[in-house]
Formats: structure tokens, C-alpha cells, sequence
């Protein structure tokens, strides 16, 4: 009886519905172009770089790709993409390299929900449709919406700086100065600046 009852056990664990959350994870380093097999994530993308010229960049491909541009692209050794695939996500690391004098530019599948953490810098996200969360401590965000009439609820602010909203008929510079609009589109886009500038076109 004893036996019957482990072999059960290792069967139920072995099965899809009990398994547990499988992770894929994949690195590339010190190269000017690295690209990543599509990831089966079709819900939010989570994206944490270092400081610096960031460019996130909405493609018709499903795979995800980083090219490394500017004077001083020659000294990559040590900058490192992890790429880590799991259910309905995915999360890219992105670290090292040149202080400065390097662009970073981060292309992904433009139907997604991107999420986008940046310590400092100058950050531009583009050509990308969905839900949209991206942070910059400090520094000048830019965000192209695409379309405007997309987003129900719209959320900007700086702590100190400007909010240039076009996209959505506002402008406020300042101190702890915030956009907030509720529409019918289906998608929320939240975007904040530490120090600095916001922009959204």
C-alpha cells in the first residue's frame, strides 16, 4: 500500500497542473547586438537598466533584442542582458558597461504591457501599444502613447521638474507636480520622474 501511495505522488507531481512554475533564463554579455529566442510571455514585460541613454523601442517581432551604440560601444566587456521567461512574464536585467557615451536600445514585441524601472538618465519608450508603468529617478522621460484615445486612466508626475503632457492637453512644472485623467480606452499608463522632465506625445 506504502508503494502505491509514492508512485501516485511522483505521478501527480510529474503532471502539468500540479508541476511547479517553470523558469527559462537566458544571459548575453559584452556584445553590441544580443537577441533572445521569443519568450511565450504574453502578459507584463518587467524591465530593470542601469543609468544612462535608454532607448525601449516596440518591434513587429516577437523576439527581444539590445543593440549597443555610441563613442564608447568599444568598452562592453561587462555590460550583461538576463532575459527570465516564467508563466506570463518576463523580467530583463540589463547592467554594466560605459557610464556614459552609450545607447542602450532595448527592442520588444510592441503589443505588451511594459513595466520599466531606470535609476538615471535620458529614457524614451516608443511604438509600444498596451499598459505602460515606467519610472526614472532622475533625469528626462519621454513616452510616445501612439494613440491617446487608447489609454481609460492616465497618471504623470515629478517630484521636481515638469510634466509635459501633449498627448493629453496638460503642461505643470514645479514641485510634487501630477496629471490624472480617466477616459473609456482600455489601457492605464502611470509614468514618474523623480527629478527632472516628463514628457508624453
Amino acid at each position: 500500500m506504502k508503494s502505491i501511495l509514492i508512485t501516485a505522488a511522483l505521478v501527480i507531481a510529474a503532471s502539468p497542473s500540479y508541476a511547479a512554475d517553470t523558469k527559462l533564463q537566458t544571459t548575453e554579455s559584452g556584445k553590441a547586438h544580443m537577441e533572445f529566442a521569443p519568450c511565450s510571455a504574453k502578459g507584463q514585460f518587467r524591465l530593470f537598466v542601469r543609468s544612462g541613454e535608454i532607448r525601449i523601442v516596440g518591434s513587429d517581432e516577437a523576439k527581444l533584442s539590445i543593440d549597443l551604440s555610441g563613442r564608447k560601444s568599444g568598452q562592453i566587456q561587462d555590460v550583461k542582458a538576463r532575459l527570465t521567461c516564467s508563466g506570463n512574464s518576463a523580467e530583463l536585467h540589463v547592467t554594466g558597461g560605459p557610464h556614459n557615451d552609450l545607447t542602450i536600445t532595448i527592442h520588444v514585441p510592441k503589443c505588451l504591457d511594459l513595466y520599466a524601472r531606470v535609476p538615471a538618465g535620458e529614457v524614451s519608450v516608443e511604438g509600444i501599444t498596451g499598459n505602460k508603468d515606467v519610472e526614472l529617478h532622475t533625469g528626462e522621460l519621454t513616452i510616445d502613447v501612439v494613440n491617446a484615445k487608447d489609454y481609460g486612466h492616465v497618471d504623470a508626475s515629478v517630484y521636481a521638474g515638469e510634466v509635459d503632457a501633449e498627448a493629453f492637453g496638460d503642461n505643470k512644472g514645479g514641485l510634487f507636480r501630477s496629471i490624472s485623467k480617466t477616459a473609456e480606452g482600455p489601457y492605464h499608463l502611470h509614468a514618474h520622474v523623480g527629478s527632472g522632465q516628463l514628457t508624453i506625445h
